[in-house]
């Protein structure tokens, strides 16, 4: 179902704005930059009395989730809803789908109460991009996670992180652990982390969870822990997708951690300064221990933090909200002058 090639025109309107986000490949850096700058102008809003904007006023975002989620609902929820959008949770379990009725049908009948914006999770690798190709241009299509393929959002709040402990992507050498093989994340974070500059990519798992050729992407690839968290200065833990493994690609979750589960031990072989990050949700004595999941090189509750602010200004830039925000982000820039 994944398309061959993903031309920018499918994402990007004529004057080369967002019109849907699908996924980090064949984006500019412009593009990515400007997410996280849009995304840095709302990321105080949660500390406000009143954490609401009326730049999507009178708009409508349904969120479709067709896989089992809790933090990226949640804050694509809330995202709308700080915008001022209104907000439709489609069941999807409930819905007609479950009675027969084709995707297509769905999502016309959807289109017909005039929304604006679809979020969409699907178990299926490319069931974005299908309906983005298939629905009203006037429709954004927002992709919230499908199958092995992508995890747009999600890789873009971790660069929001990275940039706000780090400054800058230059210079970077970065370590995404674990699970690779299943998991659209770790690909949609090594294009963002590429495109947006990082010095080095590391995948660091055992053969038989990484992707074959996986050095296609760009990364540098590492079957031990020590070297492949030799002076890095982030560290990206992955969790273990039991539900998408067939066959027995691991020996055995107690074998995993001792030799690739994060210890404060481990930990020893990246920078000092290091930050460990985690898109959750997390496997405790798997994949990280406790101690450095809690501890203080890490930033994991504030990545869902971040993804909120995130998730607005995807949500924005793709649905017109780009002027008002312009404005809003002057008004709020003068105000912190004052």
């Amino acid at each position: 179902m994944i398309p061959e090639h993903d031309p920018q025109r499918l994402q990007l309107n004529d004057a080369g704005k967002l019109r849907h986000f699908l996924t980090i490949e064949d984006l500019p850096c412009e593009i990515l930059t400007e997410i996280l700058d849009t995304a840095e102008s709302f990321v105080s809003m949660g500390e406000q009395s009143v954490k609401k904007v009326p730049l999507l006023r009178g708009k409508t975002v349904m969120n479709l989730f067709f896989e089992n989620s809790t933090r990226t609902r949640a804050t694509f929820e809330l995202a709308a809803k700080r915008l001022s959008a209104d907000v439709l949770n489609l069941d999807i379990k409930t819905s007609s789908t479950a009675k027969g009725e084709t995707l297509m049908d769905t999502l016309q009948n959807l289109e017909a109460m005039h929304a604006d914006a679809f979020v969409v999770r699907h178990s299926e690798s490319g069931a974005a991009h299908f309906i983005a190709s298939q629905i009203t241009p006037d429709v954004a299509i927002i992709n919230a996670g499908d199958g092995r393929h992508a995890h747009p959002t999600q890789a873009m709040l971790d660069m929001f992180t990275i940039r706000r402990h780090k400054g800058a992507f230059e210079g970077l050498k970065v370590a995404i652990v674990g699970d690779i093989l299943h998991s659209r994340v770790a690909r949609s974070q090594i294009q963002a982390l590429n495109t947006l500059g990082a010095a080095a990519v590391r995948v660091v798992a055992p053969k038989t969870l990484l992707p074959r050729d996986i050095e296609a992407l760009g990364v540098e690839v590492y079957t031990r822990m020590e070297e492949g968290l030799k002076d890095v200065d982030v560290v990206i833990m992955l969790r273990l997708q039991r539900e998408r493994m067939h066959g027995a690609l691991l020996p055995s979750e107690g074998e995993y951690y001792r030799l690739y589960g994060l210890t404060q031990e481990k930990l020893t072989y990246a920078r000092p300064d290091v930050i460990v990050m985690h898109p959750g949700p997390i496997n405790r004595g798997v994949e990280i221990e406790s101690a450095v999941a809690d501890g203080p090189r890490s930033v994991i509750l504030q990545q869902v933090s971040y993804g909120i602010a995130t998730r607005m200004a995807v949500l924005s830039m793709a649905t017109g909200g780009q002027a008002q925000q312009r404005e809003l982000s002057q008004s709020m820039q003068q105000e912190n002058n004052q």
